[in-house]
């Protein structure tokens, strides 16, 4: 079912324009590269414009904002919007700082997204318009856990519906959500977390796949979030004595890298609520 997204990536390979954050950034265009795309990084506001209009999607991360970055942000994602392109958030940290928060939060009011992406703390303080984050990560008490699971999905599906965009919460357990559907998805390893930038990864990987999906928006954010998780599985399954987080992040992109249709069709752990 998930499957033939990848494909697609591999066969249209998505030009993704990133104002990603400058701790991730090689490893977004790497993760790229691996799942068929390509990618291109800018953020100066004499130039975003023009580079947004020879991509097909946008991917916005607030992990490392300047006044720059957050000009660029609002000028590139204007002009996608005004070019019916595909546009990604990844509100990272938001609710660490009132600077994230406010720019997550006027990003939302100025530009349609396709997505919003990010973990739960980071999710509830833009439906909120406030929240706390430790650091850029989940806060312990939002996780989403089989208990807490079924309250979880009616929040994402209640957000897709008020904001129009699907909402992707990433973590221990994964949703990826519309209005009316909500993929549960169960593939990923606790490690995962020990490596920089997995997140920002996604969400490069997920604008591609929505752009080389454009008839299957919701599916095609659910088999990004597959792809990656399936891959954490994959690559900690080879690491050898010895190997850390570096060799795992490189596992990881390598099994990006080796994913077909089948792999992720035969891997992919979700069921749909």
């Amino acid at each position: 079912m998930l499957g033939k997204c990848i494909t697609n990536v591999r066969n249209n390979v998505p030009l993704v324009h990133n104002i990603t954050n400058y701790v991730t950034v090689n490893d977004v265009a790497n993760v790229l590269l691996a799942c068929g795309g390509s990618p291109i990084m800018s953020d100066e506001p004499d130039d975003v414009e023009d580079i947004t209009t020879i991509c097909g999607g946008l991917n916005i991360n607030i992990g490392t904002l300047n006044k720059n970055s957050i000009e660029g942000m609002f000028l590139a994602g204007k002009k996608a919007n005004e070019l019916g392109h595909v546009v990604l958030l990844d509100p990272v940290g938001a609710g660490a700082s009132a600077l994230r928060t406010n720019t997550a939060v006027k990003l939302m009011d100025e530009v349609k997204f396709d997505v919003i992406r990010g973990n739960i703390s980071e999710i509830k303080t833009l439906a909120l318009g406030s929240g706390t984050t430790k650091g850029v990560d989940a806060d312990v008490a939002d996780a989403v856990t089989e208990d807490s699971l079924d309250s979880a999905v009616t929040f994402v599906k209640e957000l897709a519906a008020k904001t129009g965009s699907i909402i992707a919460i990433t973590g221990a357990i994964d949703l990826v959500a519309d209005a009316e559907r909500c993929f549960v998805i169960r593939n990923g390893r606790p490690e995962m977390g020990k490596i920089t930038g997995t997140g920002c990864q996604l969400s490069g990987m997920m604008t591609g796949f929505l752009v080389a999906n454009p008839d299957n928006k919701l599916e095609a954010a659910a088999a990004a979030v597959c792809t990656m998780g399936l891959a954490g599985e994959i690559g900690w399954s080879r690491m050898q004595e010895g190997d850390g987080n570096s060799t795992y992040r490189n596992r990881i992109i390598d099994a990006i890298f080796n994913m077909d249709e089948e792999t992720l069709d035969n891997g992919a752990k979700f069921e749909i609520k």
